[in-house]
């Protein structure tokens, strides 16, 4: 990928993020300026330090955790499908990962200096965050950090910036708002990478940004001419399963395209500006009705609200679809189904899509929960598989949650793709499972774990 990409830009993927106000925030700041169709300019900026907590995820298992997971330690973003190694780094991509490297063990500075530099530099993007930012802090800085990683891998890096893009255009972010956010993040760089930053190292950083944000940019102003930035949503039924489980439905207000598998952004009327990602529990219905299971976790302000306050007749707001855990139609292999917990949601989609393609391919479903009664959505599952000869369904009860040992003990699974949901420790401890088991990892299909992590709440 070219670096010569025209306005770079700030406010998209700094919209995803719920971060926490600066204690000092309202100091004098001097930063870099990033910004101008055709070419981007900077100047070396330094200021005070500053003290001080990615995305899209499916049916979430775990509340946010402040503090978790600094920006410049995060793993690459496990929504980037896997490249083929480059043969050698280009050299901005060299420079950039020295600056990684460098940042990495003061990345809570970073984050709390970018936040402080963007918040007092440019106080009308406030707006755009939520009023109280203690979950997720450092959820911009990683994804931003994360796209400058794989900067040499275009084939990866396009499909997770379009779809950033797209998804950010519901937090009211605009073309003009990617120039302050590129300006802090080279300010807050420069400042903690100083023993290795130099005008080649700023140089690269403007380039990489450049070419980043024009993407986000680009398919934003695509996505604006097809669908609206967000649907308005009715609650027509509210399910409480258990004292902590609730089936949620919805009636959008206008069409809403997705695909069994995919997951979506919900902002409830409780908590506005704070959204959290749900998968659909069903495949597309012909009477256009979208459900979600919800577990409220402890402090999850979200997931309780939807869980103990939702009631029919609430309104809620839904971004656009996002997720790739979804069925390749154009093969017959079986489908190998792991759901823990609330993740049993989007297997119980797939498993209707399969249905309605009308193909005869095998489908293992096992679903795990730590008890009996955690089994919430037994039922359905076990009266699908009465329909339908070709799935199978395992309810696996545990204390310890150990669904992936049960896997071990059927198969083979070597013609199978498989699908995983649920906490985070179930899909690493799975992908683990099936690795051992003979599935390549090309078949193997989940959620962004790391965002599983953040989605909760």
């Amino acid at each position: 990928m070219t670096p010569e990409v025209s306005v770079p830009a700030a406010g998209s993927v700094a919209l995803e993020a719920s971060v926490p106000a600066v204690e000092d925030a309202g100091a004098e700041f001097a930063a870099p300026a990033i910004g101008g169709s055709g070419g981007a300019q900077t100047t070396r900026g330094r200021g005070p330090e500053g003290n001080a907590p990615t995305a899209a995820g499916a049916s979430p298992e775990a509340d946010a955790q402040a503090g978790a997971s600094p920006a410049a330690n995060a793993p690459a973003h496990p929504d980037l499908p896997k490249a083929s190694p480059e043969p050698a780094p280009s050299p901005d991509a060299v420079l950039i990962q020295r600056t990684m490297a460098e940042i990495a063990p003061i990345a809570d500075k970073v984050t709390s200096y970018f936040y402080a530099l963007l918040f007092t530099r440019h106080p009308d993007l406030r707006a755009l965050f939520p009023a109280a930012m203690d979950t997720q802090r450092d959820r911009l800085l990683t994804a931003l950090l994360t796209a400058a990683e794989h900067i040499d891998q275009a084939d990866v890096l396009v499909d997770y910036l379009r779809n950033l893009g797209r998804g950010h255009r519901k937090y009211g972010t605009q073309s003009e708002h990617y120039p302050a956010v590129g300006e802090c993040l080279i300010g807050a760089l420069s400042r903690y990478a100083s023993a290795v930053w130099d005008d080649d190292t700023e140089a690269a950083w403007v380039r990489t940004y450049t070419t980043i944000s024009q993407v986000m940019i680009d398919a934003a102003a695509e996505d604006e001419l097809r669908a609206p930035a967000w649907w308005y949503a009715e609650v027509v039924s509210h399910d409480l399963r258990t004292s902590d489980i609730a089936v949620i439905t919805v009636r959008p207000d206008q069409p809403y395209p997705f695909l069994a598998g995919q997951y979506t952004s919900l902002e409830t009327p409780w908590w506005p500006r704070i959204w959290r990602h749900y998968s659909f529990a069903s495949a597309p219905r012909s009477d256009g009705l979208l459900s979600f299971h919800v577990k409220a976790v402890p402090a999850g302000w979200v997931s309780n609200a939807l869980v103990h306050h939702a009631r029919p007749g609430d309104v809620l707001r839904l971004g656009p679809p996002s997720g790739s855990m979804t069925v390749d139609h154009s093969t017959d292999s079986g489908l190998l189904c792991l759901g823990g917990g609330t993740g049993i949601a989007p297997i119980k989609a797939l498993v209707e899509d399969v249905a309605e393609h009308g193909r005869r391919r095998p489908v293992e479903v096992f679903y795990g929960a730590r008890t009996n009664h955690d089994l919430y959505d037994i039922d359905t599952m076990l009266r699908l598989q009465r329909t339908h000869p070709w799935l199978a369904v395992r309810p696996v009860v545990d204390t310890r949650a150990q669904l992936p040992d049960a896997v071990r003990e059927y198969g083979p699974w070597n013609e199978y793709d498989a699908y995983l949901s649920g906490p985070p420790g179930m899909i690493r401890s799975g992908v683990d499972a099936l690795r051992d088991v003979g599935i390549p990892e090309g078949r193997i299909r989940h959620d962004a774990v790391e965002e599983l992590v953040a989605a909760g709440g």
